[in-house]
Parts: structure tokens; sequence; C-alpha cells
């Protein structure tokens, strides 16, 4: 058989990382090169080094162009030094990129490695751009902050139909939809309701809700109930820990963040630099993140072979320091050895461990535009700063029915969402960030005009503005909460 030529090969961009991420991204390399897998390593210099160089992303303007040539790029992690005006480079890159999808397959590989739940085969497909990860955070008050959760509807479509087209591609029976929305009605609310229909375009794949807070628990106590699960971003980067150290450990998790054109792909943990250069770190994080990207590519012989040489090697009890338990582990070996392990049973299939099988599996959800609809101006909430006396309510209320101009009328003040004015209860604490809801007395729409002349009438009152709200309907339908109490 000719041996595979540099033109034949697929490229791909190469992150060798900090702290222990040479050592892991080394013996992956050697890995995936002695299993035949068809790759060209294009080599970014990006984290640490660029970080302290004066680039407080981490990423050089080179280094963008090659991860932008190339279909994929696996990542060692990166360490972002210690103080203030660095930027997150994962959330960077997915955000930049557009890599919406965050996949990670959660296997338990008991009795090898040290886990009660011995059914466990998991995959957590977690929304990777939008939630409270949009970082938009603000000081409104000296006693109040704000940071905006940001749910969208193209954005919630996209990841739950990738979540059933991934279950479809890879033989999943269920998607389980992790939501609170019986809390956040009009956030998570939509994030529900998209999954209901587009659910209903997939019949052969069984679909079910839970409640975030219950769903997390039933992670941990009974991870084997679950296939797939799809959330958004908050929720699903802490079960997807949680699921990865219920499994045996987050050392051993792989991650993959899927976009349109470049996916990028990595190990969950960090970069440990305390054990860096000691030659004791585990390497299968990354590695199974490289069986990932092997998938995607298109390349699932190579991934395979991989990964049944990898499960070989957790059966024979060779193990790493951080899965290394007397009585289950047969060997305590370091990152070369591990490595040379691996490689020594490229071929060979496990004897109790289930057998990897995949099939080649690029998944393609487009961008999603809706149809606009029709959107109404039915009120405002305005928010104020106000820690005037012994801050009563009814005094501010009796400040804002003064200055209340024709055409406006004040329905309610909440305090952190608590209806405080009219008819408020006096054990209702009360910080210094209110919220003023008015609308029109008759009904009828409003507009900017109108909003104009109301905040300016506050603005006459000494009323200290800090953000305001439109109260809109869409087709009708309310498109924002109702206070406590309300």
């Amino acid at each position: 058989m000719s041996q595979t030529t540099a033109s034949q090969k697929t490229p791909i961009t190469v992150a060798y990382g900090d702290g222990i991420g040479p050592e892991i991204m080394e013996s992956v390399i050697r890995i995936l090169d002695a299993a035949g897998a068809p790759l060209d390593y294009q080599v970014v210099e990006i984290g640490e080094k660029a970080y302290l160089s004066g680039n407080t992303s981490g990423i050089p303007a080179e280094a963008w162009d090659t991860i932008r040539r190339n279909k994929a790029f696996l990542k060692a992690p990166i360490t972002t030094p210690q103080g203030g005006g660095y930027k997150s480079l994962n959330v960077t890159i997915r955000k930049s990129l557009g890599l919406f999808a965050n996949v990670r397959p959660t296997k338990s590989y008991a009795p090898y490695v040290n886990s009660p739940h011995t059914g466990m085969d998991m995959v957590i497909v977690r929304e990777n751009e939008e939630d409270l990860y949009a970082g938009i955070e603000h000081q409104q008050t000296a006693e109040v902050t704000q940071v905006l959760k940001l749910i969208t509807r193209p954005g919630s479509e996209r990841i739950i139909r990738y979540a059933f087209e991934y279950a479809e591609a890879h033989g999943r029976k269920t998607v389980t939809c992790m939501s609170k929305d019986n809390i956040m009605k009009h956030t998570d609310g939509l994030f529900h309701k998209v999954f209901d229909e587009i659910a209903k375009e997939y019949p052969n794949i069984e679909s079910n809700h839970q409640i975030i807070d219950i769903g997390s628990a039933r992670v941990a106590a009974m991870p084997e109930t679950f296939d797939v699960i799809v959330t958004l971003n908050l929720y699903g980067d802490i079960i997807s820990d949680i699921a990865a150290q219920v499994a045996g450990s987050v050392g051993l998790a792989g991650s993959a963040n899927i976009g349109s054109t470049v996916s990028m792909f990595e190990a969950v943990h960090g970069s440990a630099p305390d054990i860096a250069g000691k030659d004791v770190a585990n390497p299968s994080g990354l590695l199974n993140g490289a069986i990932q990207m092997l998938v995607h590519l298109g390349y699932a012989e190579q991934a395979e072979k991989i990964n049944n040489a990898w499960l070989v090697t957790l059966e024979d009890g060779i193990h790493t320091a951080d899965v290394f338990r007397p009585g289950l582990s047969e060997r305590e070996v370091g990152t070369k050895a591990f490595t040379d392990a691996i490689i020594e049973r490229l071929g060979q299939m496990p004897r109790k461990l289930a057998a990897a099988q995949f099939q080649a599996a690029e998944i393609h959800v487009p961008p999603v535009r809706n149809a606009a609809p029709k959107k109404e101006m039915e009120g405002i909430d305005v928010f104020l700063d106000w820690a005037d006396g012994d801050r009563h309510p009814d005094r501010l209320g009796k400040i804002l029915e003064d200055a209340c101009p024709e055409g406006w009328k004040l329905k309610m003040i909440t305090n952190r969402g608590v209806k405080v004015y009219p008819d408020g209860l006096p054990e209702t604490f009360w910080t210094d960030h209110w919220r003023c809801r008015f609308i029109s007395p008759d009904g009828s729409a409003l507009n900017f005009s109108d909003v104009l002349r109301l905040l300016g009438s506050l603005n006459e009152a000494s009323c200290d503005v800090i953000k305001t709200e439109h109260l809109y309907t869409f087709d009708g339908e309310r498109g924002y909460s109702l206070g406590q109490g309300e």
C-alpha cells in the first residue's frame, strides 16, 4: 500500500498550548501518526506567550489566518495570565468563529477506571455562544450589578437541531432538553418551546424535558439514564463537568466545538502548570478530542483504531497517576509510557469494554433566519437608582405619580423583581435599584416619542434613570415577564 503524500493529507491547525499542553499534544500526534491518520499539522503559537507579548486576546493575527484556513483546529490547554485585562481565548475563538455547538461525550470505563456507573454513555450538546456567557455585565447602582442573559430563537433552533441530527447520525435514541423555564419563562422558555417544535420533526428520536436542577442531580446520581442532552451554555458547562467526574475523571474527557466552517477539538481540563514537564500528565482528554476530530473529518476507521487501543490499555491496567487506583490498576505510568502502551495496542480490540464503532458524520446545520413578527410597544420599565432616606416605596410612588405625563400610567414598582408598590409587603427588603413599570392608560400602542416625553418628565423630577426596557408584544403575545406579585 502506497504511503499517503503530503498533498493527500488533510491540513489541520495545531496549538501546543501551555503547561502540560506541549507534552500531551506530542503524545496525541505520535498516536495519530502511528494509526495512519492522514493529517498535515500546521502549528500556531497562541496562549500565554502571546498574552505576555501584549496581545490581550492571546491570538496573533497570523494565527487567525491559519485557524480560519483549515477545517479543524486541535488545541491543547492554554494558560491565561493572572490579573485583569486578558480575555478568555476559548470564548474568543468560539464566538469569533461561530463555534455554536460544544459536544462532550462522556462514558464510564468501569471497572478499569473507578466509577459506580457502569452503564453511563451520554453526550452533552451545549449551546456555545449565547446565554450569560455573552458576558454583558454592568454595575448600575452602588449595591446592584447586572448580567444580561441573551437567548435567541435562531441560536436555539441551531443547537437543538444539531442535537437531533447528532442523535440520528450516531445511532442515539433519546434527546433530553434541560432548562429552567419554570422560572425564566421568556429566555429558557424560548429554548424549551423551540425544542418541542423541532422534536416533532424527528419522530424516530424520543424526546423529553427536565428542569435543570433535578436534571443535574440525576446526571450525578444516575447518568446511565441519559443518552443525548441538549441545553443552554451555562447549564451545559456545569453538567458536562459533573458528568465527566462521575464517569471517573475530568482528565479523560474530550470536547468538540463545532462551527459551519471551522471546528475546534480539545481536552476539557486546563493546562495544569503545577505538573508541567514532569511526565505525569494524562493525554486521554486531548486524545479523545482528537478522536472526535477524526470522526468529524471522515476518518472513522482511524478513530476506531485509536479508541479501541486506548480501551485495551485501560483494560490492561496501565494507568497514569490521575486514574491509578491500587487494586484496580496494574501499573502506574507517565505520559510517554502511556502513549507507548496505546501505540503498541493499535489494532487490538477490547475484551470487556464495548468496542468503539464510529460512522463518519459531519453534520451540517445552516444558520436560521425567522420571519419578523408584528411588534408593538405597550409600556416601558424604567430602572432608577434611588437611595433617598428610608427608601420607602410609597414615597417613590408618589414622586413618580406626580411626574407621570399625560398618556402614561405608573402600574407598579418592583425591587429585585418583587412588587413593592402599590400594596407591597413591609417585610420585603429594599435595595437602591427600582424597576418602575409605566403603561398606556387606555392600552393604546406607544412609540419612542412617548418614551422620550416620559423620560424628560422623570429627569425634571430628578429621577436617576439608569436603564430602560421597552415592553413589547409580538404578534399579540406578551414579550416580557410579570413582576412577582403583579
